[in-house]
């Protein structure tokens, strides 16, 4: 036995093994595993070891607890109707008390999982050379240069998921043995996203374009995703968290890499509210398709849907807080006294998107109406809801982009739901905010152009001024928020807005305070009257500086015996 078995490493050759003795993956007979030497002596069976690198990828939203949490439900978008444990020890800052926990999957869950990636990424990368050429008839099984971009995207995307959580984490990039001694501390988070950087380089290279992959090939990664992972990588090192100086340059650079994408490869598709439900789109970069899901017992029955309307639980709950975002239609805010909003009718006239993201009191809705009403003040109660029951919404909202209309349990049986890595909208305001940073003009058209064509998709009305319900001459500081603004929306629920929160430094402003619901009283004539009002104390959240980074596993720090330090803040 060795003396220093470090970090990850006891995780990395477990998976090693796995991998080599999975059961229909790569045995010769059952209970016979293959040798590594076999496996990389035949290139058939050496690409099924590269593909399980897709094994260790985040695959879907709702990942907590296997399917009833999100990161959304961290953030401000949302709350978790039972206050579902996973959730709750982000939402009150908990973390350690979870984060060595598979099953909160965003702490010690990643760390395992991507640490784990990157180990068949190193080994596949180390014995390519070794791989003899696949025969001339089957040459496509093996293509020794695009496993070697698959092989650094994914190791470099799996290196993104950790900075963009933890900061700065130890390097691996070359294959241990099991009586090798490892002790590595962490490199620094420019050190990392360097070596990211080094590896997307390499993969735009060898990668293929978007519209070469055979139907059987869709869903590997492009040069498009390459190149868009590098433009995301470039935004988060230019963001406040990890440029307090504000260096423009490394806003230029983020500005820069996204424009290398607006060239006409990519376009927004011509609707918003499938932009999740689709095999696929003119706006998808890279997406993880989510097809043919069982509905019952799964994410859309147990966690999205409306106990009322044919659900186990409905524990996806916008809050009011991220409703009362949306504009109205003419993009004035709620709050500006010639919006037109009228807090007797709160749903009329919004920005359509509000109408493709949110299911709200009264909505038609497969074939009826959603009911989350009582009356004054108590029973009876609408169908869609029940203070007593904990599994029925709390804030008085569900969540359409998680439960489409067309899902229901009577009649249907399966879902499409895509996990979307890249799209190009992401783009679009990943230019808009880098280039804002680095190079501020007023009415800068390339900028307004990104944010225009956005939220004209999204069906904002067109103003006198030319623009999609911006006003011209914005400041650099008001272009700012409308930007942030805009993600928030066009990107709801998507797994950004809290990594947003937290690269933005702004979870004072957006999770420190009260987190809202709406009220809604059925009259006698059958009108109805809405009341936000503040969630109870189970629903509230909380928020200090430390959380803009994830602490390191503690059993991670206890392996390293002090070589492996913690955030700041963590340290106890």
């Amino acid at each position: 036995m060795m003396r220093n078995y470090k970090i990850y490493t006891a995780v990395v050759l477990v998976t090693l093994c796995l991998v080599s003795c999975k059961k229909d993956f790569l045995e010769r007979t059952p209970g016979t595993p293959l040798s590594e030497e076999e496996i990389f002596a035949d290139p058939a069976l050496a690409a099924k070891y590269a593909d399980n690198a897709y094994n260790y990828t985040i695959t879907k939203y709702v990942r907590f607890n296997d399917h009833r949490g999100c990161v959304a439900q961290a953030s401000d978008e949302a709350v978790s109707g039972n206050s579902e444990g996973t959730v709750t020890s982000l939402n009150r800052g908990l973390y350690h008390e979870h984060s060595t926990q598979a099953s909160l999957n965003d702490i010690g869950d990643i760390w395992k999982r991507m640490y784990a990636g990157i180990a068949i990424n190193n080994k596949v990368l180390a014995k390519l050379p070794t791989i003899p050429p696949a025969p001339n008839a089957t040459v496509s099984v093996f293509d020794p240069k695009r496993v070697e971009g698959e092989m650094r995207f994914l190791r470099a995307m799996s290196y993104f998921e950790l900075t963009k959580r933890f900061g700065g984490v130890p390097i691996i990039d070359k294959v241990y043995e099991v009586n090798d001694d490892i002790n590595i501390p962490r490199s620094s988070f420019d050190q990392v996203t360097a070596f990211i950087l080094s590896d997307l380089e390499i993969a735009i290279t060898k990668l293929g374009e978007e519209g070469t992959y055979t139907a059987s090939n869709y869903g590997r990664p492009t040069v498009g995703a390459a190149q868009a992972l590098k433009a995301r990588v470039l935004l988060y090192a230019a963001s406040p968290l990890n440029n307090p100086t504000s260096d423009k340059a490394k806003w230029k650079a983020a500005a820069d890499a996204a424009l290398v994408l607006m060239d006409g490869r990519y376009a927004l598709q011509a609707t918003y509210g499938d932009i999740l439900n689709v095999p696929n789109s003119p706006e998808y970069i890279m997406i993880r398709i989510k097809g043919n899901t069982p509905l019952s017992g799964e994410m859309m029955q147990d966690f999205s849907m409306s106990p009322g309307s044919g659900g186990a639980q409905g524990q996806m709950n916008p809050t009011q807080n991220h409703v009362d975002m949306y504009e109205m239609a003419n993009g004035k805010a709620i709050t500006d006294a010639t919006s037109g909003y009228d807090p007797t009718k709160p749903y009329v006239g919004r920005d359509p998107r509000f109408y493709n993201n949110i299911i709200y009191n009264d909505l038609p809705w497969q074939g009826g109406k959603i009911e989350m009403w009582s009356t004054n003040g108590g029973a009876p109660y609408g169908k869609d809801w029940n203070p007593g029951n904990i599994t029925y919404t709390a804030t008085r909202y569900y969540c359409k982009k998680y439960w489409p209309e067309v899902y229901r349990t009577v009649g249907g049986s399966t879902t499409l739901l895509n996990y979307i890595y890249f799209r190009y909208a992401e783009v679009l305001l990943n230019y808009a905010e880098a280039q804002n940073e680095a190079a501020y003009v007023v009415d800068d058209p390339t900028v307004y152009k990104a944010l225009d064509d956005i939220r004209k998709r999204g069906g904002i009305q067109l103003g006198a001024n030319g623009h999609y319900g911006l006003k011209s001459g914005m400041t650099q500081l008001e272009m700012r928020d409308a930007i942030r603004h805009e993600r928030a929306i066009e990107l709801a629920f998507e797994d950004h807005r809290w990594y947003d929160i937290m690269r933005w430094k702004i979870g004072s402003t957006t999770i420190g305070v009260p987190m809202k619901g709406m009220d809604v009283i059925k009259n006698t004539n059958g009108t109805f009257t809405y009341t936000p009002f503040v969630l109870g104390a189970s629903f509230q959240k909380t928020w200090t500086e430390k959380q803009n980074l994830y602490p390191i596993p503690r059993t991670e720090i206890y392996k390293s015996k002090g070589v492996l330090t913690q955030n700041p803040g963590w340290e106890n």
